[in-house]
This record gives structure tokens, C-alpha cells and sequence, in this order.
């Protein structure tokens, strides 16, 4: 089977898994048609880049599975008016996906050789919105908010209320919060006030958060 029937029929599982759980946001599974996955996993697991599976990345870090990235950015619930923060940029994909459904995505990764790799393939695609730093992104960017979405793709011991914020009235901050040896749980937080309102979103199993930036990578 050739590369791109193997990405259309990885695709054609991928709409069929999220109608199943029942993802049917056509703007959400339009953005991800329209961002090649494959572009951002490396060569060894092309075969896989579809999957809902974990897919190892430069640096020791991971690509989440596809499943769980098309969840968490419908809870999101971005439009073309959102300001967003990601927290761990890995391959660039989810940055991507989400530029293609926001106003502004500034996205943070501790590796200087993810940034540089996620930046190369961004500005392939033409994606112009989407900002990538290297960054210490375990307190977040206060000076450069309020965000309306802020997504944390590493896990959090306890509620991240030094995130508050950093989030406008009513933005929404999701986050896998629980011990890292252990499943955690991925929460919708929404700001009231000066308060999170809690949502449980499922179930992940991300690294800790990790404060400082890579200095050799």
C-alpha cells in the first residue's frame, strides 16, 4: 500500500473511532484532514501515525495519540477569535491543527530541537498564527496574557491555580492533573471569578511537568 493510501485509510479508522465516542465537531475533524499528520511523526511510525497510541518523539518525549488530541481540542471549543497557550509543543501538531481554529496560538517547549523542528514544519504548511518558543512553561507566560484556551500537555500534581490568571472571564484551561506514576486525570477547568470550575474530560497518562529548559537538546 502506498504512503498516502495508508494515510487515508489511517484517517478513514481515525473519523471512524471519534464518531464512535461521539466527536462529531466538522470543524475540529476538518482541521486535523487538513494538517498531514505524517508530516510530524517520525519516519520509523509512519505506519502508525493515525493511531491512538503514544508515538515516541526526539528529546525522550512523546506524540499523544490522535484520539485523545481531536478530544481535547473539541473541549477547547476554539474560534477564529481565541488566544491560546500550549504547554509543550513536541512534534508541533496539535499547534498546527489548533492555528488552523484560532485567532493566536503561542506555543512553549523546554527542547531547543523540538522548537526548531515544529517551527521548519509549521512554516511548510503556511501556518502563520502560530508562535513557537523555547520556554519554561511550567508557570505559564503571565505577562503575555490573558489567553482565552490554555492546554497542558504534561501532567500537574495538584489544581494549577497560578494558571487563573492568566486566563480571560470565562477561558478554559485543560490540564491531566494526579501523580505521574499513575493514571491521571485530564480536567476542563473553566475560570469563574477568581476561581476554576471543574469538568473531568477522561482519563491520560502524560510525564510531569518539568520546570527549566533543556540545555543540551
Amino acid at each position: 500500500m502506498t504512503p498516502d493510501a495508508l494515510d487515508r485509510e489511517g484517517f478513514a479508522a481515525f473519523m471512524l473511532r471519534l464518531r464512535g465516542q461521539g466527536l462529531t465537531d466538522k470543524t475540529v475533524l476538518s482541521a486535523f484532514e487538513a494538517t498531514p499528520r505524517r508530516a510530524f511523526v517520525p519516519d520509523q511510525w509512519q505506519d502508525h501515525a493515525w493511531s491512538d497510541r503514544m508515538l515516541p518523539i526526539p528529546c525522550g518525549e512523546a506524540l499523544e495519540g490522535v484520539d485523545i488530541q481531536a478530544k481535547v481540542l473539541a473541549a477547547l471549543e476554539l474560534t477564529s477569535s481565541t488566544r491560546v497557550l500550549e504547554i509543550g509543543t513536541g512534534s508541533g501538531y496539535t499547534a498546527a491543527v489548533m492555528g488552523r481554529l484560532s485567532a493566536r496560538v503561542l506555543t512553549l517547549e523546554r527542547y531547543k530541537t523540538l522548537v526548531q523542528q515544529a517551527r521548519s514544519r509549521i512554516e511548510a504548511l503556511g501556518i502563520g498564527n502560530v508562535m513557537i518558543r523555547q520556554a519554561d512553561g511550567a508557570h505559564g507566560v503571565a505577562a503575555e496574557g490573558p489567553f482565552d484556551r490554555i492546554i497542558a500537555w504534561a501532567s500537574f500534581d495538584e489544581l494549577p491555580r497560578g494558571f487563573v490568571d492568566q486566563l480571560s472571564s470565562g477561558g478554559v484551561m485543560i490540564a491531566p492533573i494526579g501523580p505521574a506514576d499513575e493514571p491521571q486525570m485530564l480536567v476542563r477547568l473553566t475560570k469563574t471569578g477568581s476561581r476554576f470550575e471543574e469538568q473531568e474530560v477522561g482519563t491520560i497518562r502524560l510525564q510531569p511537568m518539568t520546570h527549566g529548559m533543556a540545555e543540551a537538546l
